[in-house]
């Protein structure tokens, strides 16, 4: 997609400017194009990406299954840019029978409030979050036992890797009924690696807690690049504390030891993302050492974009 030489120039300005953490803005996405200008003539352009999924897709976990996904380019505009984009967008929808189960979607630089005023004006809100930690002091933790998960433990990783699924349901994504299906191919292999990235926390015998982690290259041209500066990444892919048991330290004590072996395998940074509405999870991440790097804002269904 060609965008005008200065106003790419001025987004990637606003991205180096408005977070010193963001790797430097990617070339323009492909996909269909929004233009508008501002009251002193100034052009901005958005990309628009349409994704369907099919029942059987694992991001049906997290996501709607027709997203309309906007790539906003406004430079130094600030909100009049960024309410002019959406504004085009909700006009080209007006052309569309969106359904229920769609989504208007745009991942957008957590610090940049600017943006954020435009966003909130236009009914989407903020649903999930990339939270990144660097090192940290350790801090006193309750004596719990943790060990590395392998394939035998699949049934009770699975039955806790679901109940994730179950709580942020209230509060975020509604819950797949094949979600059990979706988390198990992944889950399974992961349990089969010689050194399974996948860890329980155990009191009396009794598995308490999971996290469910992973290795991530950012790698100059990697998808992974476009969202984190480069090196090797921890990333925390699902972590959850049995119900009835959240609260008493079993999710702390084992991300201490889970932060440990990612720092001691090269990880120098870990990454994961939350649901900063769910009130469990926006204030534990934090008190980890996690800050919000990009945002991903969301308004279901599609057409109730304001």
């Amino acid at each position: 997609m060609d965008i005008a030489e200065p106003l790419l120039a001025a987004h990637r300005a606003r991205f180096a400017a408005v977070d010193p953490l963001l790797p430097p803005a990617p070339p323009p996405a492909d996909g269909e194009r929004l233009d508008a200008a501002t009251a002193d003539g100034t052009q901005v352009t958005g990309v628009l990406q349409r994704q369907r999924l099919a029942p059987g897709d694992v991001p049906m976990l997290w996501s709607a299954a027709d997203t309309w996904q906007l790539f906003p380019y406004f430079g130094d505009t600030g909100t009049e840019g960024a309410d002019l984009l959406l504004r085009a967008l909700k006009g080209r929808l007006e052309a569309e029978d969106t359904g229920e189960d769609s989504a208007c979607v745009v991942v957008w630089p957590s610090r940049d409030a600017e943006a954020i005023r435009a966003f909130l004006d236009h009914g989407l809100v903020p649903l999930s979050a990339l939270g990144v930690r660097t090192a940290r002091p350790p801090e006193a933790l309750p004596e719990v036992s943790v060990r590395r998960a392998g394939p035998d433990d699949y049934d009770t990783a699975l039955k806790l890797a679901e109940a994730t699924f179950d709580y942020t349901g209230l509060v975020a994504a509604p819950r797949r009924a094949n979600t059990a299906e979706l988390l198990g191919p992944a889950l399974r292999r992961a349990l089969a690696e010689a050194e399974p990235l996948v860890w329980l926390a155990e009191e009396d015998g009794e598995t308490r807690a999971l996290a469910h982690c992973a290795w991530v290259d950012a790698k100059p041209d990697s998808e992974a690049a476009e969202l984190l500066p480069p090196g090797r990444w921890g990333y925390v892919n699902n972590v959850v504390t049995l119900p009835g048991e959240r609260g008493g330290g079993f999710g702390r004590a084992l991300m201490a030891h889970v932060h440990r072996e990612l720092h001691r395998g090269g990880a120098n940074r870990t990454y994961l993302y939350y649901n900063p509405t769910n009130p469990l999870s926006s204030v534990f991440w934090h008190r980890q050492g996690y800050r919000p790097l990009w945002t991903t804002w969301e308004v279901r269904p599609a057409a109730a974009l304001r």
